[in-house]
């Protein structure tokens, strides 16, 4: 029963990150969002706001990498394609009202603890898509710079589309992204 609260608590935290930022996940928020006890908050989360928010983009940085192992052996392509549907369907289902919980942090973090604690999540979805797309068939140099390139243009095409309130941001940067998936599989395969 506790974890259910506590699990609740840092979904619910997540949840309010990648649609409102960090500035605006407040405790009070958190309890709106999730029905839990206010002392829940405390005994759960003693270290306060911090401890919460590194929880909720833990758990966001291993919902995706949970996503993306199950493309583990696929093309670098169908690699490319899953990672992008994972955000093309965050933003289908919250009408382009959220984005990435990790950026929300990145960006507006003043705590050197809670960025480091962003930077180890990005590093370990960078890690896990160079591996798949070497897997893929992609050379090591290109699937380390490809998984970059990906995270970035998809973060960043995220940010356009909710800006705009459109996928069509979304949905250019993705095309061009599986174009270069296809290109450096070609690669690939010719070497």
């Amino acid at each position: 029963m506790a974890n259910d609260v506590r699990d609740r608590m840092i979904k619910g935290a997540g949840s309010l990150l990648a649609r409102s930022g960090l500035q605006a996940t407040s405790f009070s928020e958190v309890l709106a969002a999730t029905g839990a006890p206010r002392g829940s908050l405390y005994h759960h989360f003693p270290n306060g706001k911090d401890q919460l928010v590194a929880a909720a983009i833990d758990m966001a940085g291993g919902v995706l990498l949970d996503f993306m192992e199950r493309r583990s052996g696929d093309s670098a392509e169908a690699v490319t394609g899953h990672f992008l549907e994972i955000w093309r369907t965050i933003l289908t289902r919250s009408e382009c009202e959220s984005g990435c919980a990790v950026l929300a942090v990145t960006v507006a973090a003043s705590s050197a603890e809670l960025l480091a604690h962003a930077t180890t999540v990005f590093r370990s979805w960078r890690e896990r898509l160079t591996d798949l797309l070497k897997r893929g068939g992609v050379p090591a140099e290109n699937a380390r710079r490809f998984a970059i390139m990906l995270i970035a243009s998809a973060e960043g095409a995220v940010v356009l589309s909710r800006a705009e309130k459109s996928l069509e941001p979304f949905e250019a940067v993705a095309q061009h992204l599986m174009e270069e998936a296809r290109r450096l599989q070609a690669t690939g395969a010719a070497s």
